[in-house]
């Protein structure tokens, strides 16, 4: 039993916070089990604020004081003065901004757990950066490290595979585009195996969470006496989740993939043969899981099996081994297309990718913010060598800035610090950059838009999006609103999504009205000064109301400034494309870095704005 009891003192403010550890460690492989309280109060007799009691979890309201408020604790490391170089420092600008977002935890998933987590991954690479820079002083500025970030990685040899299974180490995550490939033969007494994708452990939790494990039970369970497949995950916290068991009957979609092929357990009437199923005792196989836009999905010997969603706070970038165990003969392990960062002395055209600094205060006529995670090296490649070529963008008339958080793993922060100093266009983020957290980095772009430039006009998109920079500045000029402007595309009837098989899913405690107010879809929207000025005031006053979606959560908080008087237009862009690419584009959403250059080239060749698949 631990006990922390942290006061801050601020004029007359106090903060109390008492974290309360209760903790027996439980893991998929013990029969132990893990509990966990944290309990917090705070007393603030200056700031009065309004309980709001139709404000559900993931709405938060500040001023319900019930909830995880400043945690000094965790904030204190990540916040201190340090002698940066000005490059370094202008990428913080906006982490020094945001000192607060642990006032705004309550309804973001993981959030707490991204701020510590983040604290840890910081004090480490500071460790790390230090002592590179006395490697420096004493030996020559030359990094002389090699690859830390592979594309390509594979084990064909056999005497590593031992019979107590067989560990894969990924360096950097995975990203989409990503796949392990598995090569063996099932033996022994069941053929039964396991394949389990596990993520970082930390200090606290020893056991490292499961974010996707894949069990292949030939000769069944207590559930059945059938060959099936199970896929479930597991974290200290939460224990297993709910299996996905195939064959089912279930009609889930994963990426438009079903989450079970109808295939598995079917019987052929015309040959009267066993049924189906893509494992066998005693014949090789080969298996591929492939990492999508909505979860992980698995072929056998080039047939779609089974495909599954990502859990939340379990995602592909958090993976950092593959793990291989039961009766499987294993003949190779390969895993291909990781995220690898370009070698400086092969950029050919490096002076043309760095971004120029900006003066404080800067005025511009649009600033663009783009969602970005750590290991998406190639993503920001791609961005760089494409839209960023706009003539405004290198004038200088629109500024572009990644916003990307830590990553646990140390050797992609060790990378993404590199690219920092390398090309001078990334705001780094005060947390571990978990999915439902995004809604923090959308305020980021808010501070760097209206603080650290001055915009007459702040966009929001991400790194798989090609945005066509000339038109959208030409449409914002024609419509010459000054003030209170949303432009996207505009959904004005939306409604949360019940079905908690949706990766959007919305519980009624969350969000308990019946639809949202107007909002513009994520992969490219732009607000007016104004608006982005206010949402930083709010930010500031700590009084935003927080919700995971983020581009839904600018919705809301337009949708607010408009009762306390705020006149708002919004403007529907038709061409701006939530899911792919057409002719005629705008904002094309879900490019690969591959796509982005090839929808770059046909508009330098062609003038137009033609799709590439």
């Amino acid at each position: 039993m631990k006990k922390w009891l942290a006061c801050v003192l601020t004029g007359s403010f106090i903060v109390i916070l008492i974290l309360r550890y209760n903790v027996m460690f439980k893991n998929p492989f013990s029969n132990n089990s893990l509990q966990q309280r944290i309990f917090v109060n705070t007393i603030d007799p200056r700031l009065k604020w309004v309980q709001q009691p139709t404000v559900s979890p993931a709405i938060q309201s500040p001023e319900a004081v019930n909830q995880v408020v400043v945690a000094d604790e965790l904030v204190s490391g990540l916040f201190l003065d340090r002698n940066f170089s000005s490059e370094v420092q202008s990428s913080l600008f906006t982490w020094n901004e945001m000192k607060h977002i642990v006032n705004y935890s309550k309804g973001l998933p993981n959030a707490l757990e991204a701020v510590r987590e983040a604290r840890i991954a910081w004090d480490n690479l500071m460790d790390i950066v230090a002592k590179k820079q006395q490697i420096e002083v004493n030996e020559s500025s030359v990094d002389h490290k090699g690859k830390q970030c592979p594309y390509f990685l594979s084990k064909m040899d056999t005497k590593d595979f031992g019979d107590k299974g067989y560990k894969l180490r990924i360096p950097c995550g995975l990203i989409q585009g990503s796949a392990i490939t598995i090569i063996g033969i099932p033996n022994g007494l069941s053929g039964s195996f396991r394949i389990d994708l596990t993520g970082e452990s930390v200090p606290e939790e020893p056991n490292p969470p499961i974010v996707l494990h894949y069990n292949v039970r030939l000769q069944g369970d207590k559930v059945t006496e059938d060959p099936v497949i199970v896929q479930n995950t597991w974290t200290t916290a939460q224990d297993w989740g709910e299996e996905e068991r195939c064959p089912s009957r279930n009609n889930k979609k994963v990426d438009d993939l079903k989450q079970c092929s109808e295939k598995v357990g079917k019987r052929d009437n015309r040959t009267r043969s066993k049924p189906y199923f893509p494992f066998k005792l005693g014949y090789l196989s080969v298996t591929t899981l492939r990492v999508g836009e909505e979860g992980f999905h698995m072929t056998v010997d080039g047939k779609q099996i089974t495909s599954f969603a990502y859990r939340e706070g379990l995602e592909p970038w958090l993976v950092n081994e593959v793990r291989i165990f039961g009766d499987i003969n294993l003949t190779s392990v390969l895993a291909s297309g990781l995220p690898t960062s370009e070698d400086l002395e092969h950029i050919d055209d490096l002076d043309a990718l760095r971004t120029v600094p900006l003066p404080l205060h800067r005025p511009l006529d649009l600033f663009i913010g783009v969602f970005s995670t750590a290991n998406n090296f190639k993503r920001r490649m791609a961005v760089r060598r494409t839209w960023m070529q706009y003539p405004a963008v290198k004038s200088g008339t629109v500024a572009v800035r990644f916003f990307a958080g830590l990553h646990k793993n140390q050797i992609v922060n060790e990378e993404l610090w590199s690219e920092i100093k390398t090309y001078g266009d990334i705001q780094l983020m005060p947390f571990v950059d978990y999915y439902g957290l995004i809604t923090w980095k959308t305020i980021a772009i808010c501070i760097f838009g209206t603080e650290a430039v001055s915009a007459k006009y702040v966009m929001k998109t991400d790194d798989d999006a090609f945005v066509r920079v000339d038109e959208v500045l030409g449409t914002i000029s024609k419509e010459n609103v000054k003030h209170g402007l949303l432009y996207g595309l505009i959904n004005y009837d939306a409604q949360p999504h019940r079905n908690a098989d949706s990766k959007w899913y919305i519980s009624p405690e969350e969000y308990p009205e019946k639809t949202y107010p107007p909002w513009a879809h994520g992969p490219g929207y732009v607000v007016s000064n104004d608006i982005a000025k206010a949402v930083y005031t709010k930010h500031k006053e700590r009084s935003l109301r927080m919700f995971k979606l983020e581009d839904v959560a600018m919705g809301i908080w337009i949708a607010e400034m408009k009762k306390e008087g705020f006149k708002v237009y919004y403007k529907d862009e038709k061409r701006v494309y939530n899911e792919g690419c057409n002719d005629g584009f705008v904002v094309a959403h879900y490019q690969s870095p591959r796509e982005m250059l090839c929808l770059w080239q046909k508009l330098q060749a062609e003038g137009v704005a033609k799709c590439c698949n």
